[in-house]
């Protein structure tokens, strides 16, 4: 009979939502995981800001500590579990963790969205293991298919929905016809939104993933700040309504897309109307899906729950069974990828189509002089419609192909003519070429 081996320690820094969930199924699955690794897994001890908090699993109170450093550096800690998120201390308790040879799962968006190329290096020059699932779609496997499923593919693009507050919300107005404020007050009562929403329905979230995502699969260095990011507050029931009648839903995207001479990237978190054919547009309630176009494999969708205790730490346990098993196998996953070096084009570079909705005088010859504005600019228009009310009407456009600089100008021309009352919206059109 071969000799048993030695425990693995885990080190946990926060005991959240998420980390309260992965100390039970650590405690609930040992038997299982430890058969998978190969190893049985301990918790060696879980960082805490306050001990006396009540926390949604039992935790032995000798585990818990303040003293995060002193934690990760400990010489009985193999690998160091991060789900804290924020930029410090984390960073700073990884760096110090790597630089002790430990091996680093995190659910961190914001950091490695912003400052990934710190962690990274550090992973590449203490030979520590990196991985990082649950940090966008909490449990839907996502950046393992694409960093090594996919390694051997040319991604074209990543279309996909990937933040779950905002998608209940515009659920909700969607199959309801709720205020954008109505709908978030129910997100907010129902725990799918913070009390201060900022981060999501400004679109700050599903921009740090969607940095995540794009460098994953465009081998290249994405930051936070090269995401071209709007959020849903600006969204009205009217605005849903015109899409609803159109044909189409609004969904907050994430999408990432080489250029069609493949030199660069874009990557932006717009809302957009997608057609109710699309297979993103089914998803509902606070469900993430991603929609990727490679070249040999084709389309391939991943959807499932994006966030939550529970589904984000089946995340952060995979994770911790392939760091442990390279760990006893002596060796290392994946590191980033970033050869191709592609560059972030301008947001006024990307092209896509758009629906414009303006506020006019009702009285002849105003059509004819929103459509000589799109013109100049090279903007073809698809589709009209019009409705009076009295003497104003509401001229509803949408547009063929056209880059966003264009569009733009044709937004600022079309403001200073005596005839519009107001540019009631403008929305993006993705997804007519998804069946």
């Amino acid at each position: 009979m071969s000799k048993a081996k030695p425990a693995l320690r885990v080190a946990l820094l926060g005991c959240g939502v998420v980390g309260s969930q992965v100390v039970r199924l650590l405690r609930e699955q040992s038997d299982d995981l430890a058969a998978r690794v190969g190893a049985p897994l301990e918790l060696a001890g879980v960082a805490v800001r306050r001990l006396g908090r009540k926390r949604d699993t039992d935790v032995d109170p000798a585990l818990l500590t303040t003293d995060a450093e002193a934690l990760v550096t400990r010489d009985d800690v193999d690998i160091v579990v991060e789900v804290i998120g924020g930029i410090e201390p984390a960073r700073s308790l990884i760096l110090a963790a790597m630089a002790h040879g430990k091996s680093i799962v995190s659910a961190n968006k914001a950091l490695l969205a912003e400052d990934g190329a710190t962690i990274h290096r550090a992973a590449r020059e203490n030979g520590a293991d990196l991985y990082f699932e649950a940090s966008v779609a909490g449990a839907i496997p996502l950046l393992r298919p694409l960093r090594e499923s996919l390694a051997g593919d040319r991604v074209r693009r990543v279309l996909g929905i990937v933040n779950g507050t905002t998608n209940y919300i515009l659920d909700k107005m969607d199959s309801t016809g709720a205020s954008f404020n109505d709908a978030l007050e129910e997100a907010q009562a129902l725990g799918y939104a913070e009390a201060d929403p900022t981060a999501d329905v400004e679109g700050f979230d599903a921009a740090a993933k969607a940095a995540i995502l794009a460098g994953i699969a465009f081998h290249s260095r994405v930051t936070a700040a090269d995401v071209h990011r709007e959020g849903i507050t600006e969204i009205t029931a009217a605005d849903v309504a015109s899409a609803k009648g159109m044909g189409y839903v609004i969904k907050l995207l994430a999408i990432c897309a080489r250029s069609d001479d493949g030199k660069t990237v874009g990557v932006r978190v717009p809302p957009a109307m997608i057609p109710r054919s699309h297979p993103l547009a089914g998803v509902r309630e606070a469900y993430n899906a991603v929609f990727v176009e490679a070249e040999s494999a084709g389309r391939l969708m991943f959807y499932g729950a994006g966030a939550g205790g529970a589904p984000t730490a089946s995340a952060v346990l995979g994770d911790i069974v392939a760091v442990a098993r390279n760990r006893i196998a002596g060796t290392r996953g994946p590191e980033e990828s970033t050869y191709a070096d592609l560059k972030v084009h301008p947001m006024g570079d990307s092209i896509t189509r758009y629906h414009v909705s303006l506020d006019v005088a009702d009285k002849p010859g105003v059509l004819a002089r929103v459509a000589e504005i799109f013109a100049r600019h090279d903007v073809s228009i698809q589709t009209v419609r019009q409705e009076g009310r009295g003497d104003d009407a509401q001229l509803v456009l949408v547009t063929h192909r056209a880059s966003d600089a264009a569009l733009s100008a044709t937004i600022k021309d079309l403001r200073d003519l005596n005839i519009v009352r107001a540019v009631a919206s403008v929305m993006r059109v993705e997804g007519d070429d998804t069946p």
